[in-house]
Order: structure tokens, then sequence, then C-alpha cells
């Protein structure tokens, strides 16, 4: 399919809304290529993954925090950094010439992490990053950031491109700190979504995290591509999450974009299909919300309100200084 004429300020964008092959890396970093590529094929110069894309998000917590087969399972499953399967994901982004921003479980020496990572069009390895804090039962199996939360906001071909995972975008001081990045395109990273049932928290639903989206476009002025997975029943059946909280139905695919100012520019997938949502985003768009609102700019005041970062990631060993001799 041919893609419309872009301006010099304009970037296609492609977002997926798919579901991983449950707990299977080698299957989900294949599937990932293919993704890549059909997005490249449409003309998109950018192509976005849920939370823990590869090897799917672990659902099963959320029915019971202790499963010691599908923990080691995932183990197994999860991606290391520097990987063949890494690497083929890096080749396929220069193959097709498009940007990668992707989700995924990291395994560092078999402790594992909510781990995103952007990929440039020539395919080097732009940025790692790991969620700064593990959300509720998702602690029962993942750690938290050693201090490269903070790595979320690199230059790439198509512009400024930031990316944060789940309720991340709850955290005003992490929010903050990557708004003063400069990001002109976020990506939103999260598992299947389910509507809102009147019970559960709000906050958790679709319609709660698509708020969320609106609210940091709004605030960051940037474009948000709030990417979202699908489970169906054989993933339901798999990690047996039928009597969960969440997840316990087919569904949670509600993928969007979103503008500066919060508008939704995307039509949607039904929820239980998978695909791909196109947009053609004009980074000029940008400056219309920054005359108005600049919140690490001219809508600031840092001379009474500041942010504070200690950096750099603390290691297991640290050596503070040489042994004294007698």
């Amino acid at each position: 399919m041919a893609s419309p004429a872009l301006t010099p300020n304009s970037v296609r964008v492609a977002v997926t809304q798919a579901e991983p092959v449950w707990l299977d890396l080698d299957a989900t970093v294949q599937k990932t290529c293919k993704l890549i590529a059909e997005a490249a094929a449409n003309g998109a110069q950018l192509v976005t993954f849920p939370e823990c894309w590869i090897p799917g998000y672990p659902a099963w917590i959320w029915s019971r925090p202790v499963d010691m087969a599908l923990s080691s399972t995932y183990i197994r499953n999860s991606l290391k950094v520097d990987s063949s399967q890494m690497k083929m994901i890096c080749r396929c982004a220069a193959e097709n010439k498009i940007v990668v921003v992707l989700g995924y479980s990291e395994n560092v020496h078999s402790s594992l992490y909510i781990g995103q990572a952007i990929i440039g069009s020539d395919g080097k390895l732009l940025t790692t990053r790991k969620k700064i804090k593990t959300t509720h039962m998702e602690r029962t199996i993942f750690g938290d950031s050693a201090g490269d939360c903070l790595n979320s906001v690199v230059d790439t071909e198509v512009g400024r491109v930031g990316a944060l995972s789940c309720w991340e975008h709850t955290q005003p001081l992490l929010k903050y700190h990557t708004y003063s990045q400069r990001e002109q395109i976020h990506v939103a990273a999260w598992p299947p979504l389910c509507p809102h049932d009147g019970e559960g928290l709000y906050s958790m639903s679709r319609e709660g995290t698509v708020s969320l989206a609106q609210t940091y476009a709004i605030e960051s002025q940037s474009f948000v591509l709030h990417t979202t997975a699908v489970i169906s029943q054989s993933g339901i059946d798999k990690m047996r999450t039928s009597s969960g909280v969440v997840m316990n139905a087919p569904g949670g695919g509600c993928s969007a974009v979103f503008a500066p100012d919060g508008r939704q520019l995307s039509s949607p997938i039904p929820e239980t299909e998978e695909g791909i949502i196109y947009a053609d985003l004009d980074l000029n768009d940008i400056y219309k919300s920054k005359a108005f609102v600049d919140l690490c700019g001219h809508y600031s005041r840092p001379d009474l309100l500041w942010l504070g970062v200690d950096g750099g990631v603390k290691t297991h060993v640290r050596t503070r200084g040489a042994a004294v001799e007698e």
C-alpha cells in the first residue's frame, strides 16, 4: 500500500495492537520482525510495541502470585539485551529502515525487569531502560530499575522519541524528567487493557489509561502513541487467568494515537482484533501547543519549584577506596 506524501516535518507512525506468542521468545521475535516489515511496507518510519511484548505480559500474576512452572518458563523466554534475538530485531529495523520502540521482559542473569528499547532505523540500539517501579503484583517476578529508568528519550531519524511503560504514566516526577528532555513523540507501552467493569480500579482500565495518555500529551506537548496488546482465549488458557482480576477474557486491545493537545487522531481497532494503526504526524502541531503551555519552559517557575535527580546506575558491588597498608 502506497503511503501518502509526507512534508519535511511529517512522520508516519505505526502503532501495533497484536498478540504475542505467549511465553515463547523465538516465536515472538519472529512475529516482531514480521510486524516491523509490515509497518515499513506501509510507509511507516517508526513502529511501536506494548509492555512486555516479548514474550508477553505475565498475566497470571493477577490470578496467583506464585506459579513456579510458569515463572521458570518466563525467565527462560525473556529477552537478553546482548543476545542473538535482540540482534535479529536490530537487523530487521536496519533492513526496513524504520525506528523501533520495543517492550520486553529483560533477563539479566535470570533476574527479570520490565524493559524498553529504542532502535534506530540503522539498527543501532539507541537506548535501553527499565521500569522505575514495578506495579503491585508485578513485584512478584520483576525487579525495579537500577537507575536506567531515566534513559527515556533519544534523537532518532524521525525526531526526539521517548518511552515509558504502563503506570509510569502516573509518576509525576518521572514524567516531568521525561518532559524536560523535549520529546516530540512519546510511546506509552501497556499490556492488554480491559474496559472498566464498575468494580475494579478505573485507573487500570482501558478508559483510565486513555485518560493518562491524553494527560501526558497535554502536559508534554508531544504526540502519544498508546500501544497495547491483545489476549485471546488461547493465551488465557495457557496462563490460566480466567478467574483473575484482569486479562480474564479475550480482548484488551485499545491502541491509539493522541495529538499534543490531547485529541485522539486515530480510529480504534476492535479490542479482540490484531492490527496496526497508522497515523501521519505533523510535528509542527507541537508548536501550537507549546505557544500556550510549556511546562519545562515559559509555563514554569524553577525559582520556586524544581526537580532533583540522582542519576547513574548504582551497582551491586562498589569499591570505595584502596586498602590502607600499615
